[in-house]
């Protein structure tokens, strides 16, 4: 039997990237899988329709995690359709993945920049989480996206390192105001990570892979399909007593 069948994942910024393995790798588990994109509708149906491939269900709804007044009007959606499409009012797992990343140096870092930053990383899923709480079902499980860069340090990643390490501190404080529903919250920190949100530095530092493969154990930078596994993991029972912590998916960087 599959692990994840008859649940229903939220994963937010799931049109790509690590976002759409994470949802791909949960439906090939037997989830369902609402997927959330921030302005490529086109993409996410193309998500969802792989989802479907798989034999799982999926919607799409536009998201910009980076809005919090929009939460109430997107929880509102996502509960029309778990009523129409599914006859239920909630769902059991939330991923936050959604993000951006900026390289810039601390001395050049704007107000504007971190406060992006601020708001997509940090104070989104903050309260994408709080206004899920009352849909997310006992029992259910919360994985968040940190950053490898929260543990070791490569200049130019300050702020947003920043934001990531607030994550994990947040992530710790779910896990124990949520022991009472019996949800667990844990946190996957993926290393260097070949994706599109990482391809521009890629490409405009041709020795940054050589380099980041050098200082990693395996030998490599990672690919999207290195961390979908991990969160399908912590989606599952076999997880269930995996609570409050952060689990590191870099191949072994830095160690």
């Amino acid at each position: 039997m599959k692990k994840l069948a008859g649940k229903i994942a939220l994963v937010t910024g799931s049109s790509r990237g690590l976002g759409k393995e994470m949802a791909l790798r949960m439906a090939q588990e037997g989830a369902d899988i609402l997927v959330t994109y921030n302005t490529n509708s086109e993409q996410a149906q193309a998500t969802v329709q792989e989802i479907e491939a798989l034999g799982s269900k999926a919607k799409a709804f536009q998201l910009n995690t980076g809005d919090i007044q929009s939460f109430d009007a997107f929880f509102d959606e996502v509960s029309g359709v778990l009523r129409s499409e599914w006859e239920r009012s909630s769902f059991d797992i939330l991923v936050n993945n959604a993000g951006i990343i900026a390289h810039v140096p601390v001395a050049e870092t704007t107000e504007a920049t971190f406060d992006q930053l601020a708001n997509i990383q940090l104070k989104g899923p903050f309260f994408i989480t709080q206004k899920a709480l009352p849909l997310l079902n006992d029992g259910g499980r919360i994985i968040n996206v940190s950053t490898g860069l929260a543990r070791f340090s490569i200049p130019g990643y300050g702020a947003y390192a920043a934001m990531k390490s607030g994550i994990e501190t947040y992530t710790r404080y779910l896990a124990k105001e949520l022991g009472t529903r019996q949800i667990t919250a844990n946190v996957v920190a993926p290393g260097a990570i070949n994706t599109d949100m990482n391809k521009a530095s890629l490409e405009s530092n041709p020795g940054l892979e050589q380099m980041l493969s050098s200082v990693t154990a395996l030998g490599r930078v990672g690919v999207a399909e290195d961390i979908g596994g991990v969160v399908a993991f912590l989606a599952s029972e076999d997880a269930r007593w995996v609570n409050g912590q952060r689990i590191e998916a870099s191949g072994g960087m830095f160690l």
